[in-house]
């Protein structure tokens, strides 16, 4: 990022709506140096002005921000941002704008300050300080703690597991990879209270004509090589939970298998001439869109409807980017490197990627960053190359239109076949940024991970 280019510069809700009555609409804070002393959200209950001026709806002590820098308001059903003849320009997904359009998840930038707009909860998502601590008297939705790091969207999250997990019902964990499948299944298993193990496999590593005999075991003599009974992994977790990750990716047979285990409780190892009863817990976990592959017929819809007695969806970090600043904090930590600063050009470079690989990409980002940073503060120089080459064009030119043509489904999942779904290389064929790609996908029902060579 080039500080120059802008002068002075540095499926379903997991709980109920709260009954709050508050707005929907809000700008949420992604960062601001200083952000203890402004708001976690802006609610957007009508024309809203940004700027220095203490008397404007939105108040900026924040480095850059001229005294009146932008307007946003709503037009016919959509909110509009208005640059007001500001010194360092305001910027919307990282182009600059004069008027645009905001959409869900749209990142704006007046000054050094970051926001993004969400269209519903605005209300809640005030509660939640950008470094993890509650507003005043606001309490989190979970009770018992969480391991689960973010605010108001993890904590939803937190709170539903929370509910469910003395349940004996079977879950299923839906999200892109690098979201947090396993961490979100092991604290099912956590507040479970199950005395047995935590055991996870994914299916995707085991080959086809083993993996029946590592789910559910074999008796010596079973097959060429079966010199001695083995306990399967279901077996394994008896009394526990067993997260079957990539569940998608299950062959047919094993499939049948399972949903018989599910029915009856009990496993038949190969070999065996008796079942084995087995008190075991199943979470389901994938990337991949089961909806879809029921319709193709590669998974039962008989064990789906078994499976899915709970859904839990995690949400990609690129729509939640109000937890970056919390995750980085969190990952210096666990590197031991929590003294280290983070400059502004470092942060806003991380909140302008889409992160692709989500979390799992933003750990090993910052473990990386903290192992080559020699002194007391993070910046450009340790973002990794990915950010760099997404932050290139950072603060150049303007949206070609705010009401551009969207391209059709079709046409859309073409670019992403043709990209082997390069999100950025579609985006620049389009002439759009790339968290306009993301929300046509999102638009489309398109999951990224379909057109990856690999899951990631």
């Amino acid at each position: 990022m080039n500080d120059a280019s802008t002068g002075a510069m540095q499926h379903f809700r997991m709980t109920p709506k709260s009954g709050s009555g508050g707005p929907r609409a809000a700008l949420v804070l992604l960062y601001a140096e200083g952000y203890g002393v402004l708001s976690s959200a802006y609610p957007l209950a009508g024309p809203v002005v940004l700027g220095r001026d203490a008397n404007n709806q939105v108040a900026l002590p924040v480095p850059a921000v001229s005294r009146k820098h932008a307007e946003v308001r709503s037009e016919r059903g959509q909110f509009m941002v208005r640059d007001l003849g500001s010194t360092n320009g305001t910027l919307l997904d990282g182009k600059r704008v004069q008027e645009a359009y905001l959409e869900a998840n749209s990142e704006l930038r007046v000054g050094d300050a970051i926001f993004k707009l969400v269209e519903e909860d605005g209300a809640e998502y005030q509660k939640y300080g950008l470094d993890g601590r509650m507003v005043g008297p606001a309490r989190r939705l979970t009770q018992g703690g969480t391991n689960l790091v973010g605010g108001f969207q993890m904590d939803e999250i937190a709170a539903a597991i929370e509910q469910i997990a003395p349940s004996e019902l079977s879950v299923v964990v839906l999200g892109e990879s690098g979201t947090g499948k396993e961490v979100v299944a092991r604290e099912l298993h956590e507040k479970s209270k199950r005395r047995g193990q935590f055991v996870a496999v994914n299916c995707a590593a085991l080959p086809d004509n083993l993996i029946e005999s590592e789910l559910f075991g074999y008796k010596k003599g079973a097959f060429s090589g079966a010199d001695r009974d083995k306990p399967g992994l279901i077996h394994a977790a008896h009394g526990g939970t067993l997260l079957l990750d990539e569940i998608g990716d299950m062959p047919l047979l094993a499939q049948a298998k399972l949903l018989r285990v599910l029915q009856s409780k009990e496993v038949l190892p190969l070999g065996a001439t008796r079942p084995e009863a087995v008190d075991v817990r199943i979470v389901a976990a994938t990337h991949r869109d089961l909806t879809r592959l029921q319709k193709e017929g590669t998974f039962r819809r008989d064990l789906f409807a078994r499976l899915n007695e709970f859904c839990v969806v995690v949400p990609p970090l690129r729509e939640r980017k109000e937890d970056i600043f919390q995750l980085v904090r969190y990952f210096l930590g666990q590197a031991r490197r929590g003294d280290l600063g983070l400059t502004f050009p470092f942060i806003a470079g991380l909140l302008h990627h889409d992160w692709p690989y989500n979390v799992r990409e933003l750990e090993a980002a910052i473990k990386r960053a903290s192992a080559m940073c020699a002194g007391p503060m993070l910046s450009e120089e340790h973002l990794p190359d990915s950010v760099k080459q997404a932050i290139e064009d950072y603060a150049s030119g303007t949206p070609a239109s705010a009401t551009a043509e969207a391209p059709t489904e079709h046409e859309l999942r073409e670019l992403l076949t043709q990209e082997a779904g390069n999100v950025a290389a579609v985006g620049r064929r389009l002439g759009k940024a790339r968290m306009q790609v993301h929300r046509w996908m999102k638009r489309f029902d398109i999951n990224i991970d379909d057109f990856r060579a690999t899951g990631g």
